[in-house]
């Protein structure tokens, strides 16, 4: 899918144009081949620079050519799968052909690109190509603080429900969040490198304005790392201590069980003597079954009073 959009210089409103005119932002999401080829032929770039971000396994890095220069940064989604929530993170390409064109390519839709397609981010122009940049690194480093947020209640959420019951469903959605945090927190410095390098290398010319923009934007993907470090290692912590006491209520059923096949054990070896065909005290006593039932159940209790002592049942 192409969309494409210019800010009209009088008005100073984002509007969807049909042609590609100088000025415009291309937005490509999921293209297909002709799509692809129509933007390449008439802006005049090379056809990888936008297959580079179709690549799911795409690293964020910067790439230039003559006066093309792509940056590609993980931009992070959240997938539906089986009714559960999964975090993760995609590659997004930002084109910059000189000073006459943006270009934006994307596997899927996302919280970064559709925030300036609706016009909800403020001085936002399709011709401030280098503002419109920063502009979306900013925007993608609050989406990733705002997706730990979430993870981090869930989280909450679901140690809150495995207080009352210890189910599997709720465990693995435990190391599905611990997953999550890894992808996320991996993105997150590959975009910081990208930022840094911007912010160092003058790739792009920049005012003072935009250099606060940059470094904002940088601060908040520090936090968002040390964020993303902090709830990996509170989860991390979390599927330890609940690994423990899995293993402890496990080996408390084990104990229980083992003490009551000794209990069982006593009354059935003393039943299984005295049914010896050997002669054996009590076998001519009218009484010998209750002499013998009761020795079995004061040996029982013995047993258990000294398994009790020993906390072993």
């Amino acid at each position: 899918m192409i969309k494409i959009y210019n800010t009209d210089m009088k008005t100073e409103k984002l509007e969807e144009v049909k042609e590609i005119k100088k000025g415009v932002w291309i937005n490509l999401t999921n293209p297909s081949e002709a799509e692809i080829k129509r933007v390449c032929s008439q802006i005049n770039i090379e056809e990888d620079f936008i297959r580079y971000p179709l690549d799911i396994e795409e690293q964020a890095r910067i790439d230039t050519e003559d006066n093309q220069i792509l940056f590609i940064i993980d931009v992070p989604i959240i997938e539906d799968i089986k009714d559960d929530k999964t975090y993760t993170t995609m590659p997004l390409g930002v084109l910059i052909v000189g000073d006459d064109y943006v270009v934006t390519v994307s596997l899927r839709r996302n919280k970064v690109v559709d925030a300036f397609e609706k016009n909800k981010i403020k001085s936002f122009y399709t011709y401030k190509k280098t503002r419109f940049l920063l502009q979306i690194l900013y925007l993608n480093a609050a989406c990733y603080l705002e997706n730990l947020k979430k993870i981090n209640k869930e989280q909450e959420s679901t140690v809150a429900f495995l207080q009352e019951s210890m189910q599997n469903k709720d465990l693995m959605q435990l190391l599905n969040l611990q997953n999550s945090l890894i992808y996320i927190t991996t993105s997150l410095r590959s975009n910081e490198i990208v930022m840094e390098k911007t912010l160092r290398g003058k790739i792009l010319k920049m005012y003072d304005e935009d250099e606060d923009i940059l470094e904002d934007a940088i601060i908040e993907n520090r936090q968002a790392i040390e964020m993303s470090k902090t709830y990996s290692d509170i989860l991390t912590s979390t599927m330890d201590a609940y690994s423990s006491i899995i293993s402890n209520n496990l080996n408390g059923v084990m104990k229980v069980l083992t003490s009551l096949t000794v209990l069982i054990s006593v009354p059935t070896l003393i039943a299984s003597i005295w049914g010896m065909n050997v002669k054996l005290p009590f076998e001519t006593n009218p009484y010998g079954f209750g002499i013998l039932l009761g020795i079995s159940i004061i040996i029982a209790i013995v047993t258990f009073i000294w398994l009790r002592i020993k906390d072993m049942i």
